[in-house]
């Protein structure tokens, strides 16, 4: 019955809403814009259709930016390959641009009011409609909502002229992860949107919830009464089937903030609520909330809201070190740093498989170290994978290389009234925008640095009055005037050190507390992808190889420290392929190491960050998948690494360790296996395991040898299953890092441990069926151990499927050792012709057709 009275309800508040809207009331202007360069041209005689359009323009979409308008146009072809983009000339972009939109409102109606609403302008605007200017703006991460009744016709024309960030003002940054864009961002980089309300609109409409065994609600909303006269009316919301209302009367052009609390609306009250966990620990349970506004004259504007029900604890724990609880459980921090496209051109589309490629790798955060994103859209699929979020402000506004203006070593960039007062109304635009995801468990207010002490309380006591989560101050290790430590740690490394390392007492970057951002370097793409990058398939690498690396100006900008360690540990490649294998299961070891040693170390450890999830263009640097999509073999090892439930090899004590993250205790069986490279049993055991959830258990130690390589196998059953799997390559001794000579971004390693072995093992005989459900049966064939195979899919060009989510890659078996693989792809990709390439290190390159 209630759900009948909650349909009536919305029906009855709904009807005579204009056509063409989204959700009856509100339309994205996105497509059939029109983009060319200012010039001479006067906008305001643009948007009255009284000035002719340049000869050269181009069809455009919003969101986008003029580069990645002019790209999608067929200019710049090739630009991000090879070398390219170091003579691309950035000087047509020195002028404004204008963005233009012709748009229909049909059906206007007296009383009624049209709203013309902008998420992010870069970096600067002009707005004109109809020939009527409409405002100044700066600042991409403000929003911006006018009340354009007076003008608004049936037939429209919105002219926004546009400029780029100048030296010294915040704009849109990639700090050192790749070349700025030519065009420094500039455009409209989020949705445009026109919305039709009565005389009272609502805006920013958010449900925060307090969990005490019951989930007590608290919605709130902004109303702005529109129109010169008082104006009384109701609140009417529906959540789950509950119905509740609330009278409110708005003065002539009044904004209100209401709060309503179980206290005024008891259906706000909920029993037995679903929970919202993050990957790993539980379902990410969503609910909506449907609420409109309406006067005796029916509905005057109604938004629905996504929320989730879940208590997040924010603390430093007895180390001091920042820790946090969801719904009343330590959860530890596992995730890696977003980028947007390095011409902001990510859409639903490329959004959704990054996503699924977060939580395919068994992670549970993203960090977006800037508010990234051209919509709302990614921050919507991290609600739904559960995907915990930490954002907020980027860096590049903290040293003066990259603001282009000088900087206070404390403070950075943002120091003036005027920039503390637009990078204040910034956040609080970005916060009130994204405020009702649950996902989001933080909000970043400083990377490298920490605010101005005239800044910091300005976001404190916004937040306090708006919002139910904490802040952290910055990404670093450092001491607020205000608040206090900030508990985190950004002290590396950026650049390769050995597996050992996170587990070293020594290490700067060690396993412990809560590492913002780390990582091992260079993570080298597939080789078909280097191919698409345009560079020269020769070993040595060229410069274009460097040009892809990064443009920090110390030192990651080149391949030297990746061909130092494969040189080190494996001997110098023989050619492009032996290099980048070696590349790969470096990789490999160095990431999955990373991962596993936070893991064995809660609860001092409290969270890792890899630098980074992705990259913006095609890099040879920080990503755990490529720019066109594809994994690397980090992608792999971070997969294993992170599994809910796993089996841990600890390089420093030569231990294996059990770890669950998981909310149930796990009770199984370990095996645990030591094979000599020609397959002879070097070490056997098997032990029972009771892993608890964050209570890391040692399982049993390692013995030593001498020489060689051996291979560690680690199993475990449970309920009959296998509950998790992992493989090792060992050495007698582990590399020997340098600590004295330790610097923010790497410490030497004075002798490397000896995988040189590796290069000579023996042929392995390794076969392969195929399902047509794209699973793929495995068998070593062999009496010696077939190492690090590389499963592939392509289609019958040749080229490798895209996604294609391997249950594991790049495996190892023991002899005769049956291993079964699932691999997910598209649906439209399974219904064609398809071949499953299979190579490893000494594993034949063999293909199996699937018809």
């Amino acid at each position: 019955m209630r759900k009948i009275l909650a349909i009536i309800l919305l029906l009855s508040v709904c009807g005579n809403l204009p056509a063409g809207t989204t959700n009856g009331k509100q339309r994205v202007l996105d497509k059939g814009w029109t983009v060319f360069p200012a010039g001479a041209l006067s906008a305001e005689r643009l948007s009255k259709g009284a000035e002719k359009l340049p000869q050269e323009t181009y069809e455009a979409v919003v969101p986008s930016t003029v580069m990645g308008t002019l790209v999608a146009n067929g200019e710049y072809a090739g630009l991000l390959e090879g070398m390219a983009y170091a003579d691309a000339d950035r000087s047509r972009f020195d002028e404004p641009w204008i963005y233009l939109k012709e748009f229909e409102v049909s059906d206007l109606v007296p009383g009624g009011h049209i709203l013309l609403q902008f998420d992010g302008i870069s970096y600067a605007a002009d707005i004109w409609l109809n020939g009527h200017f409409i405002d100044s703006v700066e600042g991409p991460f403000r929003q911006w909502c006018y009340d354009v009744t007076g003008y608004i016709s049936r037939h429209n024309t919105l002219c926004v002229k546009v400029r780029h960030a100048k030296p010294g003002e915040p704009g849109i940054g990639f700090v050192d992860w790749n070349p700025r864009p030519l065009d420094e961002s500039m455009g409209i980089f989020r949705e445009v949107r026109i919305t039709r309300t009565g005389p009272v609109a609502m805006q920013h409409t958010a449900v925060r919830s307090t969990l005490d065994g019951s989930a007590s609600l608290t919605v709130d909303t902004r109303l702005t009464n529109l129109s010169g006269e008082k104006v009384a009316g109701r609140l009417a919301g529906e959540v789950d089937g509950r119905l509740f209302r609330y009278d409110i009367t708005l003065e002539p052009f009044e904004e209100k903030t209401v709060l309503l609390t179980p206290q005024e609306c008891p259906q706000l009250l909920i029993e037995n609520p679903r929970l919202w966990w993050c990957n790993g620990m539980g379902s990410p349970e969503m609910y909506s909330l449907n609420l409109s506004f309406i006067t005796e004259n029916g509905l005057s504007d109604s938004q629905t809201t996504d929320f989730g029900i879940r208590k997040v604890e924010q603390y430093l724990n007895r180390d001091g070190s920042l820790a946090f609880r969801l719904n009343g459980r330590d959860v530890l921090l596992r995730g890696a740093g977003w980028t947007d496209d390095i011409f902001l051109r990510d859409d639903p589309a490329s959004n959704r498989l990054q996503a699924e490629y977060v939580r395919d790798m068994n992670l549970n955060l993203v960090r977006f170290e800037q508010f990234w994103g051209t919509s709302e859209d990614i921050y919507d699929l991290c609600d739904r994978y559960g995907l915990m979020v930490l954002a907020g402000w980027s860096c590049f506004w903290e040293w003066d290389i990259y603001l282009g203006k000088p900087h206070d070593p404390k403070y950075g960039g943002i120091l003036t009234p005027d920039e503390i007062e637009l990078t204040a109304q910034s956040f609080e635009d970005q916060v009130l925008w994204l405020r009702s995801h649950p996902s989001i468990l933080a909000w970043f207010t400083g990377s490298d640095r920490i605010p101005h002490p005239d800044l910091e309380p300005l976001y404190r006591d916004f937040l306090s009055a708006n919002d139910d989560r904490g802040y952290i101050i910055s990404a670093s290790g450092l001491k607020s005037p205000v608040s206090g430590p900030s508990g985190t740690k950004m002290m590396g490394p950026y650049e390769y050190v050995g597996p050992v390392y996170w587990y070293s007492p020594e290490a700067p970057g060690k396993a412990f507390g809560f590492n913002t951002e780390t990582g091992i370097g260079a993570q080298l793409p597939v080789k078909e992808s280097l191919q698409r990058m345009g560079l020269t398939m020769k070993y040595p690498t060229g410069p274009e190889w460097d040009f892809h690396c990064t443009v920090a100006a110390e030192n990651m900008h080149d391949l030297a420290a990746l061909r130092k360690a494969v040189d080190g540990k494996y001997g110098k490649p023989s050619d492009i392929d032996d290099f980048l294998r070696k590349a790969d299961h470096l990789n490999y070891d160095g990431t999955r190491a990373m991962f596993e040693a936070f893991r064995v170390n809660v609860p001092k450890a409290t969270g890792i960050v890899q630098w980074m999830l992705n990259s913006a263009w095609p890099s040879l640097y920080w990503q755990l998948y490529d720019w066109y999509g594809q994994p690397t073999a980090a992608y792999y090892s971070t997969k294993k690494a992170n599994a809910p439930v796993q089996l841990i090899y600890n390089y420093a004590e030569r231990a294996v360790y059990a770890v669950n993250e998981t909310l149930e205790t796990v009770d199984g069986q370990a095996y645990i296996e030591v094979l000599k490279p020609d397959g002879k049993p070097a070490y056997k055991a098997s032990r029972h395991v009771r892993a608890v959830p964050m209570k890391p258990v040692k399982v049993v130690d390692i013995p030593a040898f001498k020489s060689g390589v051996e291979f560690l196998f680690l199993r475990l059953e449970a309920d009959g299953a296998v509950a998790a799997r992992n493989e090792y390559v060992l050495t007698p001794k582990e590399d020997v890092h340098v600590w004295k000579k330790s610097s923010w971004y790497q410490t030497p390693i004075s002798d490397y441990a000896d995988l040189k072995p590796l290069s000579k093992l023996r042929a392995a005989d390794v076969s392969a069926t195929v399902d047509q459900d794209f699973t793929v049966t495995l068998r070593n064939n062999s009496s010696c151990v077939a190492f690090f195979i590389r499963l592939s899919l392509r289609d019958k060009e040749g080229e490798l499927l895209c996604p294609a989510l391997w249950e594991d890659n790049y495996l190892t078996l023991a002899p005769g050792e049956t291993r079964t693989v699932a691999c997910q792809v598209r649906p439209e990709d399974s219904l064609r012709p398809a071949t499953l390439t299979l190579s490893g290190w000494n594993v034949r390159e063999q293909s199996v057709s699937l018809k």
